[in-house]
């Protein structure tokens, strides 16, 4: 047996506690209640839709960098699996600027910059595993949601 088969399980919890500490962001700045006070469309999601979407989009986003570790080593994907670290600190600053410091326009920048990212990393895991690009398909979704999103409350509340 390969030595990467009998480590898969513990790269795999390794890239799912990853996820989970990009998510602290988003648990540690919270709406609040000055997001509360921001006018908002009628379309915006209620707060208690963003929690179980984000677990769901976290354990896809796992799974996937999982799969092309397993499908073509660090060595061959490390190009890819940069990226997808590149694209989860930006999941993880969007939190902090947008309701840590209140700044909406440069949320947007962030999100548009981070959804580049995500559209990349699926680009470059396609090339190792296309299941794994295709399971950021829903994660690419919701943050293009989440951008026009971000960008009109921004417009609303300026």
């Amino acid at each position: 047996m390969r030595q990467r088969d009998l480590r898969s399980p513990l790269v795999l919890i390794g890239f799912l506690a990853l996820s989970l500490i990009v998510a602290l962001s988003g648990i540690r700045f919270q709406p609040g209640e000055w997001y509360e006070g921001l006018l908002k469309p009628s379309w915006t999601p209620p707060n208690s839709a963003f929690g179980p979407a984000w677990t769901m989009l976290y354990v896809l986003m796992a799974t996937s960098a999982w799969m092309v570790w397993k499908s073509a080593g660090i060595t061959r994907a490390k190009g890819a699996l940069a990226v997808y670290l590149f694209q989860l600190l930006l999941n993880a600053s969007w939190s902090l600027v947008f309701f840590g410091w209140h700044r909406m326009g440069l949320g947007f920048v962030n999100i548009v910059l981070l959804w580049f990212a995500i559209a990349a990393t699926a680009g470059l895991f396609w090339r190792h595993h296309k299941v794994a690009a295709i399971l950021l398909v829903p994660y690419l979704l919701w943050v293009g949601f989440a951008g026009v999103l971000n960008f009109t409350i921004w417009r609303l509340n300026a």
